[in-house]
């Protein structure tokens, strides 16, 4: 993917904004460039097309999917602080951009079909296995009791925030960064206590 400059940016953050608003990738290039506070042919210019446009797009929800799991390779966490850091990263890019789910789910219906969406899944996949083996080592159970921890936590930092509108969860554990982490913290330590 080529630099980009902070009103391409822009224009992609906000196309992923409104991706995950609508649920759907069929977001009228006007509505981008008014979220995005830009002309339709600054997109134009750009982008050419918005097909690119969203080629950048899943480019832009790859890279920042990988720099939220990075923490998994930083040696000076304990494999608990790995998780906890990551979850929180994931929760953080998931407020921020509600459009990764859509991105993925779209990603795993066409990853046989395109090119893109292949790498994707294959991305996801490998990040989503290096978190589930750390959490594993920090669970320290049997298989089957892994497979449910790693179920049960993933669920618990996707749902609050997949769910705002229609949950009674506190604002503040949600959007404060402190509050989300004791609440990561809380998770594992009850997965841990289940043994």
């Amino acid at each position: 993917m080529r630099k980009l400059t902070s009103i391409q940016e822009k224009i992609l953050d906000k196309a992923l904004y409104l991706i995950g608003k609508n649920s759907s990738f069929d977001i009228p290039v006007r509505a981008i460039a008014k979220e995005a506070d830009v002309n339709v042919s600054a997109i134009n210019y750009y982008f050419r097309t918005k097909k690119e446009m969203m080629q950048y797009v899943k480019e832009f929800y790859i890279n920042n999917t990988i720099a939220a799991y990075a923490a998994l390779d930083d040696e000076s966490y304990s494999d608990e602080e790995k998780v906890i850091i990551v979850a929180n990263e994931i929760m953080e890019y998931t407020i921020k951009y509600p459009g990764v789910l859509i991105i993925l789910r779209e990603a795993l219906r066409n990853k046989n079909s395109d090119e893109m969406d292949a790498r994707i899944v294959d991305i996801t996949e490998n990040l989503n296995r290096k978190l589930y083996d750390t959490l594993a080592r920090v669970l320290n159970t049997d298989e089957t009791d892994i497979q449910y921890g790693n179920m049960v936590f993933l669920s618990s930092i996707i749902y609050p925030i997949m769910n705002m509108e229609i949950t009674h969860f506190k604002d503040d554990i949600i959007n404060s960064k402190e509050a989300r982490i004791k609440y990561i913290a809380y998770i594992i330590e009850r997965l841990k206590s289940h043994k």
